[in-house]
């Protein structure tokens, strides 16, 4: 059987095509899927999509239609995928549960440093051979306080390095961590956490509830010197009251590895057309903004078990088993 793959990046190919080399071969395309590439599916019982493939109900009518009968994501998000369209047209979706935690949470904290303390200014300069300081200085992380929102494995996996940093860690989610707790960390109401954070730090999934969860009201409750970094999901801020604020000349630093309307942007190169999303054009003028696309999870670490979680589910999917990692079961 051939398993089409859409939205496979360069260094994701071979990664690919060995993890399903003696069970099925698989067609790695560059392309996202979307209205217009959904027709090269026909024919393909099997497809495997990334996270800014458009999965809405007239794609998957259209995968439907073509004789698709299951979907294997290669991500941990699903809400670019409507699960009751898909469950309507007896489609099978799986997702990856699970990879690795400190791919993100080290990223976070890449984000976090780069904004804290200049790096990419003082990168930039350096190229021109100006070894000025001006402008360059950031403070110590220790004995200042990280808020983190969403305290699963990626913000346990954050906080972990914050309290190496010998920072006091605030938390938000609707459960307690146990191991968060052991790490000395108090839980607070979302808007303490973002009145007394020095660094806040986003890692909850992206749900109706989520959406927008920091948005104007949230963004002026915090410090005027704070750094924010969301690795997560783009939605979960509100990007032109984001702007807004930074035009007021606050956060010593943002650091965004996603951005709530990236589906066309992201993962693509963009840097010959003009792109007319206003928003980002301004956002990424802010000398203490700090952008990037979607990158966060891209080590061979957590990439290696992504495929492998995926080649599981088609495996699963084929023999006629379900996994915790099902979203819409074959009907």
């Amino acid at each position: 059987m051939e398993i089409l793959a859409f939205g496979v990046q360069a260094d994701e190919k071979p990664l690919v095509e060995r993890a399903f080399e003696g069970r099925h071969e698989v067609r790695g395309l560059d392309v996202f899927l979307n209205t217009d590439t959904a027709p090269i599916a026909a024919g393909h019982e099997i497809i495997s999509t990334s996270v800014n493939c458009d999965l809405g109900a007239e794609v998957l009518s259209d995968l439907a239609a073509g004789g698709t009968r299951m979907v294997a994501q290669r991500s941990t998000g699903f809400n670019n995928i409507d699960l009751e369209v898909a469950e309507r047209l007896g489609l099978t979706i799986a997702r990856v549960s699970y990879y690795s935690p400190y791919s993100v949470a080290e990223f976070a904290w890449t984000l976090a440093m780069a904004v804290n303390r200049r790096v990419v200014r003082a990168s930039i300069r350096t190229r021109d051979f100006d070894f000025r300081l001006d402008g360059l200085m950031g403070r110590d992380m220790h004995g200042r306080t990280a808020g983190i929102l969403g305290t699963g494995k990626i913000g346990e996996a954050f906080a972990r390095i914050a309290h190496g940093f010998g920072m006091r860690l605030l938390g938000w989610d609707v459960t307690e961590n146990p191991a968060c707790l052991d790490l000395g960390m108090t839980y607070v109401p979302k808007e303490q956490l973002l009145a007394e954070s020095d660094l806040v730090s986003l890692h909850v999934p992206l749900l109706p509830a989520t959406e927008h969860l920091i948005d104007a009201d949230a963004l002026k409750s915090m410090r005027d010197d704070a750094i924010l970094v969301n690795s997560s999901r783009g939605g979960l801020i509100d990007t032109a009251a984001l702007v807004a604020e930074l035009r007021e000349g606050r956060f010593t630093g943002v650091g965004l590895d996603v951005y709530e309307a990236e589906a066309g942007l992201f993962f693509l190169d963009k840097s010959l057309e003009a792109v007319d999303d206003d928003t980002l054009a301004r956002l990424v003028t802010f000398p203490n903004v700090l952008v990037t696309s979607h990158q966060a999870y891209y080590t061979v670490d957590a990439v290696g078990q992504i495929i492998a979680t995926t080649v599981d589910n088609v495996l699963d999917y084929t023999a006629g088993r379900r996994s915790e990692n099902v979203l819409v079961p074959r009907s």
